[in-house]
């Protein structure tokens, strides 16, 4: 049988997208996932799993970090840094006394082995940081091509997937006054890297070439520390670049950087990244008086305090570590750093449930992440509760690791992957240890 020309073009092309979704839909290319809400496009991972059951591998990474891998074909990339015994603490407060290794490691997905190691930086922090975090926090991101490693302070890394550095920028000191330590991750959009600086010195935000590092434009800001990852979001043709702070919540244009919306901050203790869906963001945190809001983009412009570009504000029960989950038309987020969950009607605000105790976890810092009908919780002793996705609360399964975990978890098609303070994890169904 002949097929014309055309119609094997069609078929081909069909096969093409197919594939190039197929692969998408298995990557986590960035801290938030792919869609930058929690959520992974698709897949069906476990429910249940222990240290004996449905544990495809499990790898001890050199250092620590609580910074979430990021996942592209059958590589994984995590942070870490390597301390000494030296390092003292003192009321909360860890100072190094020695230096330390800032390193970028590459896993095989497949097999958990490690593919490489590179040392980014080595120096001793200029500040002490608090015991909770760690020397290794930001999230590393990958484009299919390049991988970004930021340490902060210790600068932002550009590397092959073969382990090759391509560039590296330095940022400077970040003041984070003497204890609170660094976090925030930069964010990714086509060509451009955007990191956001906010410290107790000069503020700024700054735009580069993703492929050479070149600054392409710098805006300052005048705010104090936060350590919210930006958020870049598309809408009738404008691209947002949306930061959270004390002051003010605002949108830059990330062709220029100028302001295109602002409006009134959270005060202080901005850890929480945004999320947004269907031309509406969804953005708060908070330690003090912090809150939870819903901005149209569509017509947003100038200050929009107080506008009908505000949809609905919560102010209860709010996220402090933890950045939300936007699901399928639901948004899921913790109360503070402890084990209560919240989830709202996206549209309209509405609460289906709140304050709900989640039994058997105590202390959270990673944030939730979801597929299809399961929400995953993970606490930081390594409980992890699933639930299911909806409006009624229905708990699923709960399960326990031997391992401490700050980092979300990552859905990668029918996995599920954590990285703990000493190992790496793939959950698989039907795998056995």
């Amino acid at each position: 049988m002949k097929i014309k020309p055309l119609i094997l073009f069609a078929i081909l092309g069909y096969l093409f997208i197919m594939s190039v979704r197929y692969v998408y839909a298995q990557d986590w290319p960035q801290w938030r996932g792919p869609l930058a809400t929690g959520a992974a496009q698709s897949g069906n991972p476990p429910i249940e799993w222990s240290e004996q059951k449905n544990i495809r591998w499990k790898t001890r990474l050199s250092g620590t970090g609580q910074s979430t891998p990021a996942i592209w074909g059958n590589s994984i990339f995590v942070t870490a840094a390597e301390t000494t015994e030296s390092d003292a603490e003192s009321r909360g407060i860890v100072t190094a006394t020695q230096p330390v290794k800032f390193l970028v490691i590459a896993v095989d997905r497949k097999t958990g082995k490690v593919k490489w190691e590179r040392l980014a930086r080595e120096e001793v922090p200029h500040q002490p940081r608090n015991n909770m975090g760690t020397w290794a926090t930001a999230s590393p991101i990958t484009d299919g091509e390049r991988v970004y490693a930021f340490f902060g302070s210790r600068g932002l890394h550009c590397y092959t997937f073969e382990g090759k550095l391509i560039w590296e920028k330095d940022f400077g000191d970040m003041d984070t006054g003497g204890d609170m330590g660094e976090g925030a991750s930069p964010v990714l959009y086509k060509d451009k890297l955007i990191v956001n600086w906010d410290h107790y010195g000069q503020d700024f935000i700054v735009a580069l070439e993703a492929s050479t590092g070149r600054e392409i434009w710098r805006k300052e800001r005048d705010e104090r520390i936060s350590w919210t990852t930006p958020l870049v979001v598309e809408e009738a043709g404008r691209v947002h670049v949306i930061t959270v702070a004390e002051k003010w919540i605002q949108s830059y244009d990330i062709t220029n950087g100028d302001v295109i919306w602002k409006v009134e901050g959270t005060r202080y203790g901005n850890i929480s990244t945004p999320v947004a869906a269907n031309g509406i963001v969804y953005v708060g945190s908070g330690l003090q008086r912090g809150k939870i809001s819903a901005i149209r983009l569509k017509e947003a412009e100038g200050d929009i305090s107080g506008s009908s570009s505000v949809l609905w504000t919560y102010n209860k029960f709010y996220p402090y570590v933890p950045s939300p989950l936007l699901l399928g038309g639901l948004l899921y987020f913790t109360k503070d750093r402890v084990g209560f969950l919240t989830c709202l009607d996206a549209t309209t605000g509405k609460v289906h449930y709140s304050n709900q105790r989640l039994t058997g976890i105590r202390h959270l810092f990673a944030s939730p992440s979801g597929v299809g009908d399961k929400v995953y919780i993970l606490s930081r002793e390594g409980v992890m509760i699933v639930i299911r996705h909806g409006s009624e609360f229905i708990v699923l399964s709960t399960n326990t690791l031997d391992d401490n975990f700050d980092a979300s978890p990552v859905i990668a098609g029918d996995e599920i992957y954590l990285r703990g303070h000493q190992y790496l994890y793939c959950i698989s169904r039907s795998s056995s240890r």
